[in-house]
């Protein structure tokens, strides 16, 4: 009976120590406009990334199917459309390019061979499907990707038109696939490489597959004659390779740090239709492309060795642009033309003016 009396008196006391709860017409208000300005802004982020689809959907079947009819053309046509279609593609998505430094090589072609221009690979590091159509706008050059793509529905259509060279690193096809590289580059092609072998976060570039480098840089097998492994460069033809940092440093005008870069990174099971319709919802984007000085494989003793001298450029400009801190353009000066086909012609035919028969008397 006392116990039940003091609990009864003990309701009032702990009802009095709870502060009444009252309503501020003013802070409703306030919360009641900002939902009303995120929703509306919610709304004009996907309306603008739908009538950015919507233009990428038009001008990519449009611009591929030109693309098919110029692969009749010979010359260097084709090679300049692609990189209008990618430049296009960029503009679609207000993603602009920052580059810095100077590209080595031209748009290439058998004219270009014959006159001595050495073919370009372009290593770069990869942290989404952006860097393709950001390297295709700048860079005149074909894509080396994995056979995968090559099944996809509409990639898979679009990488073949563009004459994407796919590869499948299985022992057993990598000569005939190192065969067709090389013969695309005396042809007068110039290629873009990821020898990461995958896509990263964007906050670190993996180590360099040190297999990518054997077109350039041959591996040595004891007792095997060089021209005896397929496909070679003519003397002075051999690929100069141009290391290439390429990172996204700017959304909506504004500087990013680690937090942002998931925005732009592409990797692991990521899917990409969710991605691309993110992507497409910010006002603008910035990519910063540090185009290194070429690199040379006959200075290196051995692919390794040239594999390592390339990652680490393509790292340090790669953190500097992390940073924020863009470099000063690079400075360089290389043998970007070797002998022309004439002067090959004329030092493989033997010098000597006796054409008669030899005599064994």
């Amino acid at each position: 009976m006392c116990a039940a009396s003091s609990h009864t008196a003990a309701q009032p006391f702990l009802k009095r120590r709870i502060p009444p709860f009252r309503v501020d017409a003013r802070e409703l208000d306030r919360a009641d406009a900002l939902e009303r300005k995120q929703a509306a802004q919610s709304r004009g982020r996907r309306l603008r990334a739908a009538l950015r689809l919507s233009a990428i959907a038009v001008w990519v079947p449009l611009s591929v199917g030109f693309e098919a009819v110029l692969l009749l053309v010979p010359g260097t046509a084709k090679i300049r459309w692609t990189r209008v279609i990618w430049g296009i593609l960029c503009r679609c998505l207000s993603l602009k390019i920052n580059t810095i430094g100077r590209r080595a090589g031209g748009f290439g072609g058998k004219r270009a061979r014959a006159k001595g221009e050495r073919p370009v690979i372009y290593i770069s590091n990869h942290s989404s499907w952006l860097d393709v159509p950001v390297l295709g706008t700048i860079l005149p050059s074909v894509f080396v990707a994995k056979g995968d793509i090559e099944n996809w529905p509409v990639m898979g259509l679009i990488s073949k038109i563009g004459r994407t060279i796919f590869v499948s690193r299985q022992r057993n096809s990598t000569g005939r696939e190192r065969d067709e590289m090389i013969s695309r580059l005396a042809e007068g092609d110039n290629l873009v490489l990821f020898p990461e072998g995958t896509s990263s976060d964007g906050s670190r570039v993996l180590p360099f597959m040190s297999a990518f480098f054997a077109i350039a840089k041959p591996p040595r097998l004891r007792g095997v004659d060089p021209s005896e492994m397929g496909e070679t460069f003519p003397p002075g033809m051999t690929p100069l390779i141009q290391p290439v940092s390429l990172v996204y440093d700017r959304i909506d005008g504004l500087p990013i740090g680690r937090a942002r870069r998931p925005v732009f990174a592409w990797y692991g099971d990521m899917d990409l239709g969710p991605h691309v319709w993110q992507l497409a919802q910010w006002r603008s984007l910035r990519a910063s492309v540090l185009l290194h000085p070429p690199l040379d494989p006959e200075d290196f003793p051995s692919r390794k060795a040239l594999a390592q001298a390339t990652w680490r450029a393509v790292t340090q400009g790669a953190a500097q642009l992390r940073q924020n801190d863009v470099p000063d353009a690079p400075q360089w000066e290389a043998r970007l033309r070797g002998p022309s086909e004439e002067s090959r012609k004329r030092e493989d035919t033997p010098d000597t003016l006796d054409k008669s028969r030899p005599s064994f008397a």
